[in-house]
């Protein structure tokens, strides 16, 4: 495939040809001029010669006997190489003799004009020039191209032909330098073109700097300042560049609105879950307490009371399990500050996977851990819960008899340690597999939960990992899923989390405010209102 050129070569290029084109145009036009200028003043010195070779007096006049001599040849007043011809009347016999001046050395060394005698092959060349008058062009065998004319005398005509040599000698040098002038002018213009053009395009570049620290910017999360514009001296709308440069400004400056308003519309949800989770705490704990309390009262009930008042107990459990889990996410959404500190993944391995091990019997469970510590930075309890929800996702998610394997790798130097979660399950179904760690989030009924669920397991794994500076992945087919937790080695400096204010010695990512309301300063420790 043809890889595209850029612009300032297209201009370039263009520029080039076009000066190409004209130079030779106006080379092929003075060539042309000067060959009919030299050719005119040829045939103006031939007509001269041919008068003087006739003899005085008009045409068609008696001359004297030597009107029709060649000797003019030898006569000088013309250049070496003039060739003189005798064509009787009427043309019969075509060309009866003829010569050819040329230049010899006398016996004292001294220059002279002889005349030479016409070959067969070159007289015959000579019959077919058209007597009437008019020079015209031939080429003589083994002398070259000559312009002819014709100059009646008494008894015959009187072939008179000058050499172009010179002519096109001259020619020949005139291309030559026009060809060579042309091709420095080339080379000069190609030069202040590709100087020119990327002075041109100066203003584009500045415009694709912008645009590119723009794309560099973390658009997607967090509370958006987007600052960068394209410099002033690039809007002006008298140019070209200059209306795309503005154009971009009032593009950025549109882009920039819509992400505050996205912002500011992502806050005022999470200030509602926040405050709806504080506030249904309360309440759910009531219920709770109220329907333990009725389980321990002596008054007799009837089956249906206990039905109803057990299944109160479970979903105000359940309930209180969803907003647990959406007063979790608001903090880490508003970057509350972790507990951490060095610790061995290897033991929280091992708790989670017994306390899977006790909720799970029909399952399998298996640990593979490496014969040394693998030491992470991180909070025990919220790391505790990733390992919790891998392993309950498995467990919840696959039938009796799967085999569910916990895997601890220390990656190579500074790769920090990764944690596996491994099943022989039924697999993630094509579709949600892009969507496994949003929110709320549901597979097929093949892996449904078999009882209530809040859907926000894995996005807790998702932002607790991501506030340990970590990452998280899956892979998935059937008989083999993976969950594969990377964190980063204990010595790596923690990331600044969105939602609060960077540390004395930190520095925020560019383009981009610690979140909270807008205009004003986050919470204090990066929390949100109403949130404990």
């Amino acid at each position: 495939m043809r890889r595209p050129r850029s612009l300032r070569t297209r201009l370039v290029v263009s520029s080039v040809a076009l000066i190409a084109v004209v130079a030779a145009v106006i080379s092929a036009v003075t060539t042309i001029a000067l060959h009919s200028y030299l050719l005119g003043q040829l045939d103006t010195q031939l007509s001269d010669v041919a008068r003087r070779a006739a003899g005085p007096g008009p045409p068609g006049v008696n001359k004297p006997p030597h009107a029709a001599d060649l000797r003019f040849l030898t006569m000088g007043g013309q250049p070496v190489g003039t060739i003189g011809a005798v064509v009787p009347d009427g043309g019969e016999g075509g060309v009866r003799h003829g010569g050819i001046s040329v230049q010899s050395e006398t016996t004292a060394g001294e220059p002279r004009i002889d005349a030479r005698r016409l070959t067969r092959e070159q007289t015959g060349a000579l019959g077919q020039v058209p007597l009437d008058g008019a020079p015209h062009s031939v080429d003589v065998p083994h002398a070259g191209g000559y312009r002819m004319i014709s100059q009646p005398f008494d008894g015959g005509t009187l072939l008179v032909g000058l050499p172009t040599a010179q002519v096109e000698d001259t020619l020949s040098t005139l291309v030559v330098v026009e060809v060579c002038v042309s091709a420095a002018g080339l080379v000069a213009a190609g030069i202040a073109g590709a100087a020119s053009v990327r002075m041109a395009l100066r203003p584009l570049r500045r415009m694709a700097q912008t645009a590119k620290r723009v794309s560099a910017l973390p658009l997607h999360q967090g509370e958006v300042v987007l600052r960068e514009r394209v410099p002033e001296q690039d809007t002006d709308p008298r140019t070209e560049a200059g209306q795309v440069g503005a154009a971009l400004n009032r593009m950025l400056g549109h882009v920039g609105s819509a992400l505050a308003a996205r912002y500011e519309s992502e806050m005022r949800v999470r200030r509602f879950v926040a405050d709806a989770g504080h506030e249904l705490r309360t309440p759910l704990a009531s219920i709770r307490g109220y329907a333990e309390l009725t389980h321990r009262g002596g008054e007799p009930v009837g089956p249906d009371t206990r039905h109803a008042l057990s299944r109160i107990e479970s979903e105000s459990r359940r309930m209180t399990d969803l907003v647990e889990d959406l007063l979790l996410l608001a903090r880490l959404d508003a970057g509350r500050p972790l507990n951490t500190r060095t610790l061995d993944l290897s033991p929280l391995v091992v708790d989670a996977v017994s306390d899977a091990r006790a909720a799970g019997p029909g399952h399998r469970w298996r640990l593979d851990l490496p014969g040394e510590a693998t030491l992470v930075r991180g909070d025990a309890s919220r790391l505790q819960q990733v390992l919790v929800n891998l392993l309950a996702n498995a467990r919840t998610h696959t039938p009796e008899g799967t085999v569910v394997t916990a895997r601890v790798r220390r990656a190579a130097a500074g790769g920090g340690v990764a944690v596996q979660v491994e099943d022989d399950g039924p697999g993630i179904p094509r579709q949600t597999l892009p969507h496994i760690f949003e929110r709320f989030a549901r597979g097929d009924p093949s892996r449904s939960r078999t009882h209530g669920n809040t859907g926000l397991g894995l996005a807790i794994v998702r932002a607790v990992v991501a506030a340990h500076g970590g990452e998280v992945s899956v892979t998935s087919a059937p008989g083999r899923t993976v969950f594969t937790v990377r964190l980063p080695d204990p010595d790596t400096e923690p990331p600044v989390p969105d939602g609060r204010s960077p540390a004395p010695g930190e520095r925020a990512a560019p383009g981009r405010r610690p979140a909270g309301a807008q205009g004003q300063p986050p919470a204090p420790d990066g929390q949100l209102p109403a949130v404990d």
